[in-house]
């Protein structure tokens, strides 16, 4: 299992190469907020665990597992803001609060936040209520 430091780097690399078709190690760099040497120790490192293939000056790819953790990792991203702004959490604490919380959740978790928000998504009735309550609870 990847580290959680390897899980950001692995889900914004698929990001990047989802979105540009390719993944730099500036793009890293500047997407993480960290220096090209910190991004450069830690694709070595993923290459060494077979999460991509590294290849100095001439670029990196996703292996097949590389690609399978990502997605991953993405949904499970995309699930949480889903999860927060549908329990009513303001928009501009959700990135964070999902960047906090999310390498602190088993998959087991990850998976039944799922079901509850697929529950609450099958039915626009049931977001009403929940809206709702989150209204009703504002006003007190």
């Amino acid at each position: 299992m990847p580290t959680p430091s390897m899980e950001d780097y692995i889900e914004q690399i698929y990001l990047l190469i989802e979105s540009k078709g390719y993944a730099r190690v500036s793009d890293i760099a500047e997407a993480l907020h960290v220096h090209p040497s910190s991004v450069t120790k830690m694709v070595q490192k993923l290459d060494k665990d077979e999460y991509l293939n590294y290849e100095k000056y001439r670029g990196l790819i996703l292996t097949a597992k590389g690609k399978k953790v990502g997605k991953r990792l993405v949904y499970r991203h995309e699930l949480l803001e889903r999860f927060l702004e549908l329990i009513g959490v303001n928009k501009e604490n959700i990135y964070q609060d999902v960047e906090g919380i999310e390498h602190h959740l088993s998959w087991n978790s990850i998976d039944r936040i799922g079901d509850l928000v697929q529950f609450f998504e099958e039915d626009a009735d049931r977001v009403k209520e929940l809206e709702a309550i989150h209204q009703k609870a504002e006003d007190q």
